[in-house]
């Protein structure tokens, strides 16, 4: 898009780890960037020159969230420096904004401090008894899940299996090699609505919105793959990649002419399992595969965990089924512990999440943090849910943050009705520098050019490598925030909040409205001071 990007680099740069208080060239140890007083640095996006003197800098920025286009939008800025603790720019950034995904940003901090970097989310599995001499469990086998989010493939479809891997090493350790009982995936560990707070109906069909369960597999969406049939007017084929989610497929997808149109949509009314394939595919044309969310994730997990077990010689007699809040725990008194299944640390689940942006692993942490504040003295209405709000709520105020400008009701950010202000966010960004676990915090971030929902924006610019940040994007809503180093090598702290932008135009999408400043940023050549 736009003109040719160049981006001038020094043949050497060098960092001295000379610790943290002293200023930049300890945050850029510290976020895993080298740093260099570059005075002449990157010009991109066309040939505007770089801002030179924090007067011009603040004049562009100005200019730009002044634009026509923006007359009934709301804009949010604020930029600080990490060095001097002086802001560089403001821009109402008291008013209460909707964050969409920079929401996460909450929930990772959150997580790193409550949990800690090296936390592990432990996930017990029970017996009614132990295995006999010939290994035969007389009974029942419960997993009693805590709302680990890592059971999934790598490798979507072709390493499916391995999910259980772990689950069938628990059994054969214990000496399980039958079991005559049911096989049960417990998800009594969350209280609540399997959907977050605030979130739409339809959002409920996406795999953005899918079901939030203590016992999830893949995400808690399967993978749909449409194929044209061989002639015009017969139906597509469609063909379910991961088994045992229980979707029946209601397949109205037709053939057209070759030159026709491609259409597809996958349509699974709320509370129910048959999905609904519209539209139509070109003759002899591409694949599509669609991501279609499964309803009642532990049921699915339980019979997939089943076919595992068989798999590698253990039988279940029984059948595989699952309980859900409101229903009773299924773990009975006197139940065998037969071992358990281990997360990865807590700082790969916060990565995991922030790089990809992705929902249902955040609300997952979140949720395991709620569960984790609660007593024997906490009300029973008390959902998961609001009990990580609360614990939020306690960081802010511990971290001395403005906890009156966060008005959260879940955490991943697909609540509208989250609110929060720069200030806030700018807050939380700085405060987390100087947490003992900055560095896990910094490394969760996407970077510009390189990954996540970064990794195809800036590129080619002076932020492309040096910009952290995190991305938020609802409709009518998106947002940018993180860290970027200025070219004079200057740390800076920022967020950059976009709210009720209707009149954007047709050849430029909303998100290069962010990137902008965010480039300003890292071409600025000048200093705070």
């Amino acid at each position: 898009m736009g003109v040719p990007r160049h981006v001038w680099r020094p043949k050497a740069c060098w960092v001295t780890a000379s610790g943290l208080r002293g200023g930049v060239t300890g945050l850029a140890v510290l976020f895993g960037l080298a740093t260099c007083g570059v005075a002449g640095a990157a010009e991109s996006r066309g040939a505007a020159p770089a801002p030179r003197s924090l007067a011009e800098l603040r004049g562009r920025i100005e200019t730009h969230v002044g634009q026509a286009r923006f007359r009934g939008a709301l804009w949010s800025v604020r930029v600080d420096s990490l060095e001097t603790g002086k802001t560089l720019f403001a821009h109402h950034p008291e008013r209460l904004m909707s964050p969409a995904s920079n929401s996460k940003l909450y929930t990772g901090a959150l997580a790193l401090d409550v949990l800690g970097p090296e936390y592990r989310i432990v996930t017990p599995i029970f017996a009614t008894g132990r295995p006999d001499g010939t290994g035969v469990l007389r009974g029942d086998v419960v997993v009693s899940g805590r709302g680990d989010p890592g059971w999934k493939s790598e490798n979507r479809r072709e390493d499916f299996w391995r999910i259980f891997e772990p689950f069938v090493g628990v059994l054969k350790a214990a000496g399980v090699r039958r079991i005559t009982g049911d096989l049960v995936a417990d998800a009594t560990f969350f209280r609540g609505a399997p959907n977050g707070a605030g979130w739409t109906a339809d959002d409920l069909n996406d795999y953005y919105g899918a079901e939030i369960s203590a016992v999830s597999l893949e995400d808690n969406f399967a993978d749909a793959r449409v194929v044209p049939g061989a002639r015009m007017g017969e139906k597509c084929h469609i063909e379910l990649q991961q088994p045992h989610s229980g979707l029946v497929i209601d397949n109205r997808l037709t053939t057209g002419a070759a030159d026709g149109t491609r259409q597809v949509a996958a349509q699974r009314l709320i509370g129910e399992n048959v999905v609904h394939f519209f539209g139509q595919l070109p003759l002899g044309g591409k694949e599509e595969n669609l991501r279609v969310t499964v309803p009642r994730p532990a049921e699915w997990f339980a019979g997939a965990l089943k076919e595992a077990l068989a798999r590698s010689g253990i039988a279940v007699e029984g059948r595989p089924r699952s309980v859900r809040w409101p229903d009773a725990p299924a773990v009975a008194d006197g139940a065998v512990r037969l071992g358990e299944v281990r997360s990865a640390p807590m700082r790969e689940l916060v990565a995991a999440f922030m790089k990809p942006s992705q929902n249902l692993e955040t609300d997952l942490v979140f949720a395991h943090i709620g569960e984790a504040r609660r007593t024997a003295a906490t009300p029973a209405r008390r959902d998961s849910e609001s009990l990580a709000v609360e614990a939020l709520r306690e960081f802010l105020v511990r971290q001395r943050l403005p906890a009156e400008e966060v008005r959260f009701e879940e955490g991943s950010g697909l609540s509208r009705n989250n609110l929060t202000t720069a200030n806030a966010t700018v807050g939380l960004l700085t405060v987390m520098t100087r947490h003992p676990a900055a560095k896990e915090f910094a490394d969760s971030l996407p970077v510009a050019g390189v990954d996540g929902t970064l990794r195809t924006r800036m590129k080619g610019t002076a932020a492309e490598g040096n910009v952290r940040a995190k991305t938020g994007s609802l409709r009518y809503a998106n947002t940018l925030s993180g860290y970027v180093t200025s070219a004079a090598g200057e740390r800076l702290v920022f967020s950059l909040m976009l709210n009720r932008n209707t009149g954007q135009p047709a050849n430029r999408n909303v998100r290069e409205e962010l990137d902008d400043v965010a480039v300003l940023l890292a071409q600025f050549a000048g200093r705070s001071e």
